[in-house]
């Protein structure tokens, strides 16, 4: 089995330590935080052991680093140097650069780095590779939205929420955009950086709209993608997909009046409910075992970095 742990156990990282857990194929080996006694606690609720970090990193062969972006940079390294192959949460890195330096030094001590672009495993995604596998896509438009999580952020909108929605969009266009556009409130409620919205535009002459926001009251979660030959609307939350084809548009005449009507084929593909996150581990513990390659390795979560910090410029250079 394969000795993996995780450092940070707040509320994503005990997500991390509770699903390596249920793994027949993994050993839960431990677990590490500044927060000893949060430590503590998922540790013995998981049946495992509580380390510091140094002492995890000579324990483990893979680990997932579940912390605030600022401490990226740091613990990555220090798990290459310990030769540990990581899946570090979304964003990679707070610093470009320094993901550039982590790649190069993860390619020298033959280590896997792993971004967790959640999103990427959500089945409805999954379904959706092969939906538009014969499509003629002209615009995608994504939407994230919801009130400001419980838990405390230092990223703004954008490289919280929108970089989910920059990683898919970037990665179902197989491009990058050469024109950014971007504006956002650069202040509101005591929030900087808590809405946003981009577009993109692709050399392909595709283009895409994206928003994100910390300040509506409604939890979104959303993709909708126009193609030549139909409509598909992508809910992350409820993990559905629906195709909508064969538009008509037509007039109907009551006896005292003409109504408007318009008609479409929808379909729905089967798509399991799978949890995205026990989807994205188990991928990244294949990788770690060799059996196939990374799905979202550091190269495109660094991409991914890029067009967010772009992004923040545009839309926040007031606040800069």
């Amino acid at each position: 089995m394969t000795r993996v742990g995780v450092i940070g156990v707040g509320s994503m990282g005990s997500q991390h330590a509770r699903v390596y857990n249920s793994f027949q194929d993994a050993e839960l080996v431990g677990v590490a935080d500044a927060n000893k006694t949060a430590a503590s606690e998922t540790a013995k609720k998981y049946n495992t052991d509580a380390f510091d970090k140094k002492e995890l990193l000579e324990r483990v062969e893979a680990l997932s680093i579940v912390v605030p972006t600022q401490y990226h940079y740091e613990i990555t390294r220090e798990a290459i140097e310990a030769n540990v192959d990581v899946l570090v949460e979304k964003p990679f890195v707070a610093n470009p650069d320094n993901g550039k330096e982590l790649i190069k030094l993860a390619e020298q001590e033959g280590t896997l780095i792993q971004v967790g672009h959640i999103e990427r495993f959500n089945p409805a995604v999954m379904v959706l590779e092969d939906v538009l596998a014969d499509k003629n896509v002209l615009a995608y438009e994504a939407r994230r939205l919801g009130p400001a999580p419980n838990r405390g952020i230092r990223d703004s909108v954008v490289m919280d929420l929108m970089i989910h929605d920059i990683d898919i969009i970037r990665w179902l266009a197989d491009d990058t955009p050469d024109v950014i556009q971007a504006t956002g409130l650069t202040e509101r409620t005591g929030q900087k950086g808590a809405h946003a919205t981009t577009t993109f535009m692709f050399d392909s002459e595709k283009m895409a709209t994206i928003t994100a926001s910390h300040i509506t009251q409604k939890k979104v979660r959303e993709l909708r993608i126009s193609t030549e030959e139909c409509y598909v609307m992508v809910d992350y939350l409820d993990g559905q997909i629906e195709i909508h084809r064969e538009s008509v548009p037509e007039l109907v005449s009551g006896e005292e009046e003409v109504r408007y009507r318009h008609e479409s084929v929808v379909e729905r593909p089967v798509v399991d409910n799978t949890e995205p996150l026990k989807n994205e581990l188990s991928s990244f513990l294949s990788a770690v075992e060799g059996d196939h390659e990374l799905f979202v390795d550091a190269k495109q979560g660094l991409d991914a970095v890029k067009l967010g910090r772009t992004v923040e410029q545009e839309a926040f250079s007031s606040t800069k």
